[in-house]
């Protein structure tokens, strides 16, 4: 019988660099779509148990050991028994969940900072490239969740691990490409859950504890500023944490900035990429130089492959590193303007039925259809390469 392992197996395999052949089942249009970096495609039908695409035997040597992952495993269990059969492999292990599971693979990464009752943790969704929070207080024994995905539990647990108390939960904005379980958790836990202010521009359907502009939430001594940072979205809010790290969503990252078109129709994204050049010009790059940009994401490419970061590292930079390295923001703004309108990647998928549920306006029926909504990379970013000069 074939082996299964879980996709947190896959992950640590990776990491350290073991040697393995990784077969992934999928059609060649779902594969192209999206796929974990060094992965061979081989169509295969669980129902007809056949090979459907090309597959080469001889490639493999009798010592490989081989990996098989499909959309939820059925497809790669069936190819991994035939591979077993077959005497094609000996030593065959397919991934429990297929690539859903994968998509739920978290890295919790802790952020060193200057005050010792401050903790941050960043929440890497490693296949999606989603980046969510937790800040606290060890002596309040508080802790706020930025950004929460569906991956609760990761959220609650890497809290937990550092004996602090849930006590708020907050979104930047209203995301295009994932689905916040922000206000969900908030219910549970009975905690306020906070949008800034701004985001009534873009009309609710429930109610949340707004946070004005400048206003400060605290968590024992440590305080989390609001700073509203429109462009990617109208109500895109920031978290200042302490004056030394800043939550800024899809406003700006590591390696690019956030794309402003998702919330404005595309004949008015050059009006939003102004807002963002002023945001990020009269805002962002006027805090301290080392400040600490802490996104709401990274960047992976349909091919699986991380742009300027590593997975299970602190992904972030400073106010100071950014401004020196970042060409795009030392434009004139109408080359700004014209440079962020004409260098959009696709936009991501389901991004309405994404919007329109985290608005509270849909109800997905099922976790099936929330992980189908949810699927591959994120593309908040309006340009994943040459955003950043190279060093």
């Amino acid at each position: 019988m074939v082996e299964t392992i879980k996709a947190e197996q896959l992950r640590d395999m990776i990491d350290a660099d073991e040697d393995f052949v990784l077969y992934d089942t999928r059609s060649p249009d779902s594969f192209a779509d999206w796929h974990i970096a060094g992965a061979e495609n081989v169509e295969f039908s669980g129902d007809d148990g056949g090979v459907v695409g090309e597959f080469d035997a001889d490639e493999l040597d009798a010592g490989d050991t081989v990996i098989t992952i499909c959309a939820t495993g059925n497809s790669a269990s069936s190819f991994a028994e035939f591979l077993e059969r077959e005497g094609h492999a000996h030593d065959v292990k397919t991934v429990e969940g297929g690539m859903e599971a994968w998509s739920l693979v978290y890295d919790t990464v802790p952020i060193a900072t200057s005050n010792d009752d401050l903790v941050v943790l960043q929440l890497q969704r490693r296949s999606k490239g989603c980046l969510g929070y937790v800040v606290g207080s060890k002596s309040a024994g508080e802790a706020a969740l930025v950004d929460v995905t569906r991956a609760t539990d990761e959220f609650l647990d890497a809290a937990s691990e550092y004996g602090l108390k849930v006590t708020r939960v907050l979104d930047t904005h209203i995301h295009a490409d994932h689905i916040s379980k922000g206000r969900e958790l908030a219910d549970r836990l009975g905690v306020p859950y906070h949008l800034g202010q701004p985001a009534e521009t873009r009309d609710p359907d429930f109610e949340f504890y707004p946070i004005e502009p400048n206003d400060v939430v605290e968590l024992g001594d440590v305080e989390i500023k609001a700073v509203h940072t429109p462009g990617h979205t109208t109500g895109m809010t920031s978290y200042l944490v302490d004056d030394e790290a800043l939550l800024t969503g899809d406003t700006l990252f590591v390696e690019s900035i956030g794309r402003t078109e998702l919330q404005f129709a595309d004949q008015d994204a050059r009006d939003g990429a102004r807002v963002q050049y002023e945001t990020l010009h009269k805002v962002i790059m006027t805090e301290s130089n080392d400040v600490k940009i802490l996104p709401g994401h990274f960047s992976v490419t349909d091919d699986g492959e991380y742009i300027d970061v590593t997975p299970g590292q602190p992904m972030f930079s400073t106010v100071g590193y950014i401004w020196e390295n970042n060409e795009i923001l030392r434009m004139a703004e109408d080359e700004f303007v014209e440079h962020m309108f004409d260098n959009l990647p696709s936009k991501p998928p389901n991004y309405e039925q994404v919007i329109a549920t985290n608005a509270g306006e849909y109800q997905p029926e099922d976790e099936d259809e929330e992980t189908e909504l949810e699927l591959g990379p994120n593309r908040c970013a309006a340009t994943s390469e040459s955003a950043v000069a190279d060093d």
